[in-house]
């Protein structure tokens, strides 16, 4: 069945809907967020709301399946005809930017594997968990033709995730530390993460 068009106002409210909740999603956690905060944050009544999306339920896992895309992105990137470390470092910076640039969708992300991904499980287990084997498989190619050095491929591009999402899920307390010496850590953070990996895999 054909879904009509949305108009003007209401691609606009359901736009401002998600943006709303993914701000109180992203402080509060699924578990903390309500209905009615997500309104008051969009500007508009919680009927009105619910109008657009049935549950809170409907806007998480809306902006959970939007997000999966912009996360595998940089993975889906990595080219196995490029030359190794290239396209490994140039994954780490887009890792990086990502949390430079969509810090709630980490956290978003984030709060979400921690309650046990119960409304990402399908996705993480088909979509992402195939990406990993395939990318893996590349770089035990390389590995295997000695242009990078041997190491875990799965648990490699783990750490990529931790090193790289760490700037934005624990965006206060890497603030907190760095304090006015380095108010925007991603220069240095991307200066250090290159250098960690290359002697890393340095054959």
């Amino acid at each position: 069945m054909i879904q009509p068009r949305r108009t003007r106002i209401q691609q606009k409210n359901s736009e401002a809907i998600l943006e709303a909740a993914l701000e109180v999603f992203s402080q509060h956690g699924f578990r903390g967020a309500t209905l009615d905060q997500i309104a008051e944050v969009a500007g508009l009544s919680k009927p009105n709301l619910l109008y657009y999306f049935p549950s809170k339920e409907a806007i998480h896992v809306t902006l959970l399946s939007g997000l999966m895309h912009t996360w595998l992105d940089p993975l889906h990137r990595l080219d196995p005809e490029g030359e190794p470390l290239r396209e490994i470092m140039a994954y780490v910076r887009r890792k990086l930017e990502l949390s430079r640039d969509f810090p709630r969708e980490s956290r978003l992300f984030a709060n979400e594997i921690l309650q046990g991904a119960p409304r990402m499980r399908e996705a993480i287990e088909g979509e992402l968990k195939a990406l990993v084997e395939e990318k893996a498989a590349v770089l035990r190619l390389w590995m295997d033709q000695g242009r990078i050095a041997r190491v875990h491929p799965v648990h490699l591009i783990f750490s990529i995730w931790a090193l790289t999402q760490h700037y934005a899920d624990f965006d206060v307390q890497v603030h907190a530390v760095l304090g006015e010496t380095e108010p925007d850590p991603y220069p240095e953070a991307g200066l250090y993460l290159e250098t960690l990996f290359a002697k890393l895999l340095a054959v």
